[in-house]
């Protein structure tokens, strides 16, 4: 298994960094009527995994200087924080901008100007009383705890209408379900830095069922889901057992076998009616999450027992009370951009 995982994690890392220059932001990232989910979003997913890479690799390996160089790229890409303060400016509610900063401050990455002004307004109702799915709003909460922002809000009773937190019927397991369950394990382990903070009775259900979920993701060639579930399975804090090494051991040979020698993952096995010829390379949207959830299941993996624990994924910010009243003028709505939707590609 460890040899699969390993050779996954290089050739996957290796990919990103060749295509690199397409997590670029265009000219387009302030744009009223911008593509979110084709500018902000992968950038951010970039940062997200390059950031756990580093926090699961020692420093003389050389993909954490991989996911260094891959990381401070994504954070030029920002002007070192200053488009999060004018994107702020465009669309003070939105909170898709303060959850991809949150993958930046988990590595360090600050910029307090945006942080003081992303305060301010989540002491507003609105902010507050935004609609988002849970699995959405555990995000949120985790990207403003990143951000050094303290509410009186825990996360246990919107856990509880999650389809994870809430136990359901483990047949009921489908595409949706699936990607669901995956974020509410990263942001309660804020990305596998904190696997404590998953519920005991979470973690033993997740043990139980994970291995028949992600042999039936495998058979049907659902690759990008597939590699989320491993990572979740590297998650799995102690006493409880992680799922049977078997078992992970066959997902990382089929993994590794789906894997284009370019290192690229695509999302899912090619139908027979697909006129693409299944040695050639997808397209990069329909491989960029893929290859990078590998990755970060393989980083996730491979760094099981060394986890670096500093810190826990809040950088050097400052917590902030938002207890007190607040007053601001009247602000305009987001505007036509594209929902985020926070979640894998095909989440």
């Amino acid at each position: 298994m460890e040899a699969h995982a390993r050779a996954v994690r290089r050739r996957a890392c290796a990919w990103v960094s060749a295509h690199r220059d397409r997590f670029a932001l265009g000219e387009d990232a302030l744009a009223p009527d911008g593509q979110v989910n084709s500018s902000w979003k992968p950038l951010g997913e970039l940062a997200q995994v390059c950031a756990s890479v580093l926090a699961h690799t020692a420093p003389p390996d050389p993909t954490h200087a991989r996911a260094g160089d891959l990381l401070a790229f994504a954070w030029r890409q920002t002007g070192h924080g200053e488009l999060f303060v004018r994107l702020q400016q465009c669309e003070p509610f939105a909170t898709y901008p303060l959850e991809v900063y949150g993958a930046f401050a988990a590595a360090g990455l600050r910029r307090p100007e945006y942080e003081r002004a992303a305060a301010t307004v989540a002491r507003a109702r609105g902010w507050r009383l935004t609609e988002q799915d849970p699995t959405r709003r555990l995000g949120v909460l985790t990207a403003e705890r990143r951000a050094g922002i303290h509410r009186p809000e825990h996360d246990s009773p919107t856990l509880e209408r999650t389809w994870l937190g809430g136990l359901a019927e483990p047949w009921t397991f489908e595409r949706f379900s699936g990607y669901a369950l995956t974020h509410v394990v990263f942001h309660l382990t804020d990305w596998g830095r904190t696997p404590d903070a998953l519920p005991a009775d979470l973690a033993t259900y997740l043990t139980h069922w994970l291995p028949p979920w992600l042999d039936t993701c495998l058979d049907a060639g659902m690759w990008d889901l597939g590699c989320e579930l491993l990572a979740v399975a590297a998650t799995l804090p102690g006493p409880t057992d992680p799922p049977d090494p078997p078992v992970t051991a066959d997902a990382w040979h089929r993994i590794s076998s789906a894997q284009h020698a370019s290192g690229a993952l695509p999302e899912e096995r090619p139908s027979p009616a697909d006129p693409q010829d299944a040695d050639d390379e997808p397209g990069f949207t329909h491989c960029y999450h893929s290859t990078l959830m590998a990755a970060f299941a393989a980083a996730l993996t491979l760094g099981r027992r060394h986890l670096h624990r500093a810190g826990h994924g809040r950088g050097d910010g400052e917590e902030r009370d938002l207890t007190g009243a607040w007053h601001a003028e009247p602000a305009a709505g987001p505007g036509p951009r594209t929902r985020y939707d926070g979640q894998g590609a095909l989440g």
